[in-house]
C-alpha cells in the first residue's frame, strides 16, 4: 500500500478504492485500532454505491510513523484533565492527527472529503472539520464524543478491559478478542470474526506501545464543546445503544452541540460495527454523503 511523508515528517499508511473522480470517503479508524479495522467488504459497499474511499493507519499504529522511545506521561495528563488543570505536553495531539488525515488528501490531490471518524477516529474527524471546514463536505461521528468528560463515560469494566496490556503471545492475543464482547453488540457479537480480525492485527503490526501516545493525546486535547457549536458542516452523529466504552450520552451531546446534526441511535450496536448492521449503516453514512453533495 502506498505512503505518504507529510511536512511534520510522520510517514502514514494509506489505501485508495474506487475511482478518484467519485465522492471522496475519508475513513478515520480509533484508539489503537489499524486501517483494517475497517473491513475489506465494509470499504467495498461505499466504493459499489459510487464514492472513493480512503482510509489509513493512524501514527503510532499499524504501518505508519511509530513514536519509538517517546515518552508520555499519560497519567499525569489525565489526572490534570480530571482536575481542571493544564496539562503536561505530550508527543502529540488530536490535531496533529487530524492534520495527518489532511496529508492524505494532499498526497491524493483531493481538495474535500467527506470525513468519517469511529471513537478516536470519530474525535480526530470532529477536530478536522473544526480545523479544516474548507475541505469537509460533510462529517460523520460515530460511537465518540465532543472530548467533555461528562459525556460517554465509559463502565469500569469496558475501561480496565481496554488498558489491560494485551498478551505479546500470538495466540493468547487472538484469544484475549473474546474480551471485546463486553463492549461490543450484545446481539451481534461474533467470537470467530473477532479472533479474525486479532490474528489480522496481529500479523499486520503488533505495536501496543503506541496506546499510551494515544490515549495522552485524547486528554489533552481537551473539549470541543464550544468549537462544535460553531461548526457549520453537514453532521451525522451514529451511536449504540449497547456501547459501554464511550457511552450514548457521548453521541448524544456531540449531536446537540453541532447545528442541525443528525443523531442515528442503533438498537443492537455496541462499540463496534457488526456485520448485520452493515445495511443500516450503508444507507445512513451514504445517504448523508448524497445529500451533502447537493
Amino acid at each position: 500500500m502506498p505512503q505518504t511523508t507529510l511536512p511534520s515528517g510522520v510517514t502514514i499508511e494509506f489505501e485508495s478504492m474506487g475511482n478518484p473522480a467519485h465522492p471522496t470517503m475519508l475513513w478515520i479508524m480509533g484508539f489503537t485500532a489499524q486501517m483494517t479495522a475497517w473491513h475489506d467488504d465494509f470499504m467495498k459497499m461505499f466504493v459499489n454505491d459510487g464514492f472513493h474511499v480512503v482510509r489509513f493507519d493512524n501514527r503510532d499504529c499499524g504501518l505508519s510513523t511509530k513514536f519509538d522511545g517517546v515518552m508520555a506521561e499519560t497519567d499525569k495528563v489525565t489526572a490534570a484533565v480530571m482536575l481542571g488543570e493544564t496539562p503536561p505536553p505530550v508527543p502529540y495531539t488530536l490535531s496533529d492527527m487530524a492534520a495527518d488525515a489532511a496529508g492524505v488528501l494532499d498526497a491524493l490531490n483531493i481538495e474535500r472529503a467527506h470525513i468519517i471518524g469511529a471513537s478516536m477516529g470519530g474525535m480526530i474527524a470532529q477536530t478536522f472539520a473544526i480545523e479544516h471546514p474548507h475541505r469537509t463536505i460533510s462529517l460523520t461521528s460515530i460511537m465518540s464524543t465532543p472530548g467533555d468528560l461528562a459525556y460517554g463515560t465509559p463502565t469500569d469494566e469496558a475501561l480496565a478491559t481496554l488498558l489491560a496490556p494485551p498478551p505479546p503471545d500470538r495466540a493468547a492475543y487472538i484469544e484475549s478478542a473474546a474480551n471485546w464482547a463486553v463492549w461490543c453488540s450484545r446481539k451481534h457479537f461474533d467470537l470467530s470474526e473477532a479472533k479474525a480480525r486479532a490474528a489480522r492485527e496481529y500479523d499486520r503490526s503488533f505495536y501496543p506501545e503506541g496506546a499510551h501516545r494515544q490515549l495522552a493525546a485524547i486528554y489533552a486535547s481537551g473539549d470541543r464543546s464550544e468549537k462544535l457549536r460553531a461548526l457549520a458542516v453537514p453532521t451525522l452523529v451514529v451511536h449504540g445503544r449497547d456501547d459501554t466504552l464511550l457511552t450514548p450520552s457521548g453521541g448524544e451531546r456531540t449531536a446537540e452541540l453541532v447545528p442541525g446534526a443528525v443523531l442515528l441511535k442503533l438498537n443492537d450496536m455496541g462499540h463496534d460495527m457488526p456485520i448485520p448492521l452493515w445495511p443500516v449503516y450503508r444507507e445512513a453514512i451514504g445517504g448523508h454523503a448524497r445529500r451533502a453533495h447537493c
